[in-house]
């Protein structure tokens, strides 16, 4: 029969050859046609023809006769797709797995800190655990004991649009006055500050929280109230502290607008921390201690009552920040990075 008058639809280029079209093949080669004149026909290259033809042909006749036959090639065709595809390394990676699970639930690891922590101090090479991107479709297929709702992060996900409103109170140096070397996080020293409420009463205890944005260090201070002057007492206990290393320590302080933080400006009279005030309703100019004031969310939810929790458990609360270990930091901890700071500091002093 001649392909001109074929009833056979066009074969679409980068598809796979269907049953029909290996009839053809077989009709074709008894007929005596070459695989380039059968390639014609069908549409495709002669290469796919001539794989084609050796994987469908079988032996007759004990041995004697080679032949092609279209069901003996379905039938390779159907079982080289059902061995192909890559392969899941799930059950291969059992140990791996196994550690994932203990340090999400018990540490409070994030899948990218449990896929990643490992490789970093060597726990675990790279053939014996499977990346972030992997661990999140085997939540998403069932796989593991984790569920998305035991992700923090994942469902509450939501991008929101900016907007700066004018400063119309002025507490001190505006944001838009601090260096823009700091926002590279490649010095150590410059701080971000804010409060944490709890039953938002008068009778109930705030946390003062400070992270450190390049280490990500963060201090949670409990103090008694939201006052400025409450406020100023936990930083001169803070000065202390760290006595003649403060100002290598604290070089800039950048908080929010809130009455609390008044009188912060007046550091810069006692030492030479510069203190910057961020744009009203504009949580991103602090973006550091926002986030981590989102973790201690985990333990301490919105409307509980700070008093409540014991100082230890506050203190444990710290602990944990600061002993996550963070993709920013190479999968270090911010007790890591901050140690060797102050480490640098008291050595050169």
């Amino acid at each position: 029969m001649d392909s001109l008058h074929s009833t056979m639809n066009q074969h679409v280029k980068g598809k796979h050859l269907s049953f029909e079209e290996r009839v053809i093949i077989q009709t074709r080669l008894k007929d005596g046609y070459s695989i380039r004149a059968i390639a014609r026909e069908l549409g495709c290259s002669p290469s796919t023809i001539s794989y084609e033809v050796k994987r469908g042909t079988v032996s007759l006749y004990h041995g004697k006769q080679q032949r092609y036959k279209a069901d003996h090639g379905q039938s390779v065709y159907q079982v080289n797709r059902r061995h192909c595809g890559r392969k899941s390394d799930f059950l291969k990676k059992a140990d791996f797995i196994s550690y994932v699970i203990k340090h999400f639930f018990e540490d409070g690891w994030s899948l990218d800190v449990c896929a990643n922590r490992s490789l970093a101090i060597g726990e675990f090479s790279h053939h014996q655990t499977v990346c972030t991107r992997t661990l999140y479709n085997y939540v998403d297929q069932g796989l593991m004991t984790i569920k998305n709702y035991d992700l923090p992060e994942k469902l509450k996900r939501n991008t929101k649009l900016h907007h700066v409103r004018k400063n119309k109170k002025k507490l001190g140096r505006s944001i838009e006055e601090r260096p823009k070397e700091i926002d590279q996080r490649n010095e150590f020293g410059h701080w971000e500050c804010d409060l944490v409420l709890g039953h938002k009463t008068k009778d109930d205890q705030v946390l003062l929280t400070l992270s450190e944005r390049m280490s990500r260090e963060f201090l949670i201070i409990r103090i008694p109230d939201k006052t400025f002057a409450s406020v100023m007492r936990a930083f001169k206990v803070l000065q202390k502290q760290y006595s003649e290393h403060w100002n290598d320590i604290f070089k800039t302080i950048t908080t929010d607008n809130g009455s609390e933080f008044a009188d912060l400006a007046n550091l810069e009279e006692v030492s030479k921390t510069l203190v910057y005030y961020a744009h009203p309703y504009t949580s991103c100019d602090k973006g550091t201690v926002e986030r981590h004031n989102g973790l201690i969310r985990r333990f301490i939810p919105k409307g509980e009552v700070i008093n409540n929790y014991s100082l230890q458990q506050i203190i444990d609360i710290e602990t944990w920040c600061n002993s996550l270990p963070r993709k920013i930091l190479a999968y270090h901890t911010p007790d890591e990075i901050f140690e060797r700071e102050l480490d640098q500091i008291y050595q050169a002093a």
